[in-house]
């Protein structure tokens, strides 16, 4: 049993760099594949993907992304004193590499057990693959949906009716909105809420703050 929880414990780390190049799934898919629920994802390259998404994402998920080392200890450490004092927060302090590392590798949900083993593994992701390539595959594996679309293009064709290469800036910065809850949040019939949610992610997408050469996006309009 020891042996078996070490090899579960090291499996993560010995996957990570294959998907430098491999385009992987999220554990919630193979759950949802395996408890015979609907799942839609259609991998894109980021190349296919209207450079107004990654931006909105990283204005919206973690605006440090191109300058931590896959965890923003600043902003965890504000989300846990907000926490401490009963404060909420417009978003946690999981950044981009954080939930990818638990879309990979972990279980959705709150647990410190899963938060202990999150953080040494963003660590590692960020180490064995590029920002680029973290931020394709989250595009990809993020669920986007309230009925099992996952990744970009499934989102985009759910609510807007279009592929993710003709996103639209608004569009855009609705669906960085409704993360990290596809479920309450929906992008194809958005709140008020929602909408000036929204408004706010688009005004810092624009000003893009220097990350496009980190993720591949420099020159791109």
């Amino acid at each position: 049993m020891l042996i078996v929880a070490i090899v579960l414990l090291i499996l993560p780390y010995a996957i990570a760099p294959f998907y430098r190049v491999a385009d992987p799934v999220s554990t919630l898919m193979l759950w949802r594949w395996a408890t015979g629920s609907r799942v839609e994802r259609i991998w894109v390259p980021m190349g296919h993907i209207a450079p107004v998404l990654p931006r909105s994402v990283i204005a919206s998920e973690d605006d440090r992304f191109c300058s931590h080392h896959g965890v923003d200890f600043g902003e965890l450490r504000a989300a846990v004193r907000a926490q401490m004092s009963g404060l909420r927060r417009p978003r946690g302090g999981s950044g981009i590499t954080l939930q990818l590392a638990k879309n990979l590798f972990l279980w959705p949900g709150r647990s410190y057990v899963r938060k202990a083993l999150e953080l040494p593994l963003a660590l590692w992701t960020d180490l064995v693959i590029p920002k680029s390539r973290q931020l394709e595959i989250y595009l990809n594996v993020v669920q986007w949906g309230p009925t099992g679309e996952f990744g970009a293009e499934a989102a985009a064709r759910r609510a807007f009716g279009k592929p993710a290469t003709r996103l639209s800036a608004p569009e855009a910065a609705l669906l960085a909105a409704t993360l990290p809850n596809p479920i309450r949040r929906d992008a194809k019939q958005p709140s008020v809420a929602l909408r000036r949610l929204a408004g706010i992610v688009m005004a810092r997408a624009a000003a893009r703050d220097g990350n496009d050469r980190c993720v591949g996006l420099k020159g791109q309009p």
